[in-house]
């Protein structure tokens, strides 16, 4: 006769101490990796350190958990809580991703599709190893009860004492810890739940607190200046903003493979020394959208400030933006501004349902000009080389470099897998854009053209084990940061604004950044404000006059 196991009978706060104890050991490998970096386990002080740090983790672990642990509420509240460490876990081994504010910010802020790529098997299986043992184990045991009173004693005890014993353990391997979190501040994003927590609070309370200040008034005095008042023809200036596009591979840029043949082929300028204002589309694309940028870098007031598009749509020209990403992210909202996802209904064949590929937006643009009206600022936002899933940004006939990696689980494929087809993607890049020149060309006679393209941010490959984007901007790697900015005009649209090719040519030579798109734009627009700098326009010092 099989004797039945008898569950065993805990308070509440044992039950949470003993999570925060399985946490702690099995949820956050890389905390532990970053944390021993470069220790030897035969110093003693080594085994010192990792069990006075472990201790205090385990017990600041036990406050954020026990703090909303009631009883009636406990096991689902820790059944998410195991769930959710399990899945950051896994995406912090996969990608060296930190869960720092911006990160979860992203996460929150993900639609569906891009979503869907970070599923996999893998996610799902290694989450379920990790959180099913200890979910059953939450929900096999019975809880202790108390009343009232006697239950928010031991609750504030516990608490208490847990911060007690926190703050011994450091006290005693003080200097060692202190040294550590000052050198890699960005340590404490990789202890999970907590940094899931922090974040997520983070966010939450922030948003709620710009939710209530008022929108600020940037440009209200626009207008055309007299250049643009008396041109023979309207003007079209069309800005692509790209996605995850890295200069170091554009060939445009010195990369050893021919990943830009139909650009190079046309009259473009490569700025050479491009930076981006953050490593990711939430945080860069209303950077360079607005007057602040990164060297004025407020994320408050650029959120609540009007940006490039806001300014230019009180003057007569028409501003459209065409998204085939995950939205503007608050940069084209606003009265005057048409704004909408790209219509799979113009190029059937390119698209999946909604999501199509990036060759939907030349035809976004031909509408656009065909469109009657005067001059015309035309975004195009590209779904570009978005990851993980590299191998669903272009069409099968650029499958150029091969072998590729037809996964979004990049650690399964080699780091030259992951970059042949990153490059597959940027080719599509360079026809898209191509094309979309030849549209502009297309329509001279009708619009002095000029077309200008940027990426967001750029993306690891593998470099350093770190994949894809969004390391904080302080300690991210360059080719995060470094990205191509491409420009083109017409001869009408050269004469038009007085711009010697030469002069422009010259000017791409020397730094340049994200902080530069809002003055340069207003400045080939020839919109006059306050709000403009010269100093940041790219052609100022290139415009006759």
């Amino acid at each position: 006769m099989i004797k039945r196991i008898v569950p065993p009978v805990l308070s509440t706060e044992t039950l949470v101490a003993l999570v925060s104890l399985y946490i702690m050991l099995f949820g956050n490998l890389p905390w532990w990796q970053g944390v021993l970096a470069g220790r030897s386990w035969n110093e003693g002080a080594t085994w010192l350190f990792a069990l006075c740090v472990g201790i205090a983790i385990i017990a600041v672990q036990y406050v954020l958990l026990v703090l909303i642990a009631e009883r009636r509420i406990v096991r689902l509240w820790l059944t998410v809580a195991l769930i959710a460490t399990g899945a950051a876990s896994f995406y912090m081994r996969s990608y060296a991703a930190l869960l720092d504010p911006t990160m979860m910010r992203n996460v929150w802020r993900t639609d569906l599709r891009e979503a869907s790529d970070l599923i996999s098997w893998s996610l799902i299986l290694q989450t379920i190893a990790f959180a099913a043992p200890a979910v059953a184990f939450v929900w096999w045991a019975e809880l202790r009860t108390w009343s009232w009173a006697r239950a928010a004693g031991r609750r504030l005890l516990t608490v208490i004492a847990a911060l007690v014993v926190a703050a011994l353990a450091l006290l005693v391997v003080n200097r060692d810890f202190t040294s550590l979190m000052r050198n890699q501040r960005e340590l404490r994003y990789l202890v999970t739940p907590a940094n899931l927590v922090y974040s997520t609070t983070k966010n939450l309370v922030g948003d709620a607190s710009s939710s209530v200040k008022p929108r600020l008034l940037v440009g209200g005095d626009a207008k055309l200046g007299q250049r643009a008042r008396t041109a023979e023809r309207p003007v079209a200036l069309v800005v692509v903003i790209g996605e995850t596009a890295r200069a170091a591979n554009f060939s445009l840029y010195g990369y050893e493979r021919q990943t830009n043949p139909e650009l190079s082929q046309l009259d473009v300028v490569a700025f050479q020394n491009t930076r981006a204002c953050g490593t990711s589309t939430e945080i860069s694309l209303p950077c360079m959208f607005s007057s602040y940028g990164r060297a004025e870098y407020d994320e408050d007031l650029i959120h609540r400030s009007d940006g490039l598009l806001q300014i230019v749509a009180r003057t007569p020209i028409k501003v459209l933006w065409r998204d085939n990403q995950s939205g503007c992210k608050g940069v084209c909202d606003g009265a005057g501004i048409d704004a909408r996802r790209v219509d799979p209904a113009l190029a059937p064949q390119v698209c999946k349902g909604d999501e199509c590929l990036d060759e939907i937006l030349v035809e976004e643009l031909k509408l656009a000009l065909a469109a009657p009206g005067g001059s015309r600022l035309i975004v195009l936002h590209q779904m570009g080389n978005h990851g993980p899933a590299y191998f669903e940004r272009y069409p099968a006939r650029l499958e150029r470099f091969t072998p590729t990696c037809d996964t979004s689980e990049l650690r399964r494929c080699t780091q030259k897998q992951v970059v042949n087809t990153y490059d597959n993607g940027i080719l599509y890049t360079d026809e898209v854009l191509a094309r979309a020149i030849g549209v502009l060309q297309q329509y001279a006679d009708q619009f002095d053209t000029a077309l200008l393209y940027v990426s967001d941010h750029g993306e690891s490959l593998g470099e350093g084990g770190f994949y894809l984007h969004g390391i904080p901007y302080p300690i991210a790697p360059d080719v995060q940061l470094e990205v191509p900015m491409l420009y083109w005009m017409s001869k009408g649209f050269s004469t038009h604004n007085g711009l010697a090719p030469a002069c422009v040519r010259s000017r791409a030579l020397q730094p340049a950044s994200h902080d530069n798109l809002f003055d340069t734009v207003l400045g080939l627009l020839d919109v006059e404000t306050r709000a403009y700098k010269s100093d940041r326009d790219l052609f100022a010092s290139c415009r006759a006059g």
